[in-house]
């Protein structure tokens, strides 16, 4: 998909449906979080290495626009890009694809915090370099 590196397959489940067999809204946001987590994983060492350096990064807002609906049992790509990153700030943006069609689109924004004080602190040089490198070329390749 233009624009994003790095994507991410997600089933959905039957436990994510209604009783018409359709994807809750807020599972969009679940989607989004393992996107984001196996993004840091690959690109930066882990959402683990943060924790280890006594960093947390907490979610501060959240959007997603539905487009159409997901369906239990359908394959899902969900695309995640990391993007703003200044100071304690950085933002991921979203598309959740089926067949080649986007689903759903949005994003979330978050803080670096001490992990003891929760006080801002701004994104390590290691993590705000990986990001930027995430978007590089050589860089793209997608996780299942």
């Amino acid at each position: 998909m233009h624009g994003f590196s790095f994507s991410t397959d997600v089933k959905v489940r039957f436990a994510e449906t209604d009783a018409q067999g359709i994807a809750h809204n807020s599972n969009y946001l679940v989607w989004f979080e393992v996107a984001r987590v196996a993004f840091l994983e690959q690109h930066a060492g882990g959402y683990r290495r943060l924790r280890d350096l006594g960093i947390e990064a907490l979610v501060l807002e959240s959007y997603v626009r539905y487009l159409q609906p997901a369906r239990f049992d359908e394959l899902l790509v969900v695309h995640a890009r990391c993007v703003d990153v200044k100071g304690a700030r950085f933002r991921y943006e979203y598309a959740v694809e089926r067949d080649g069609a986007v689903i759903a689109e949005g994003w979330t924004a978050h803080a670096t915090v001490e992990g003891t004080t929760l006080r801002p602190t701004r994104v390590p040089t290691w993590l705000a370099e990986a990001i930027a490198s995430a978007d590089r070329p050589e860089a793209t390749r997608a996780s299942t």
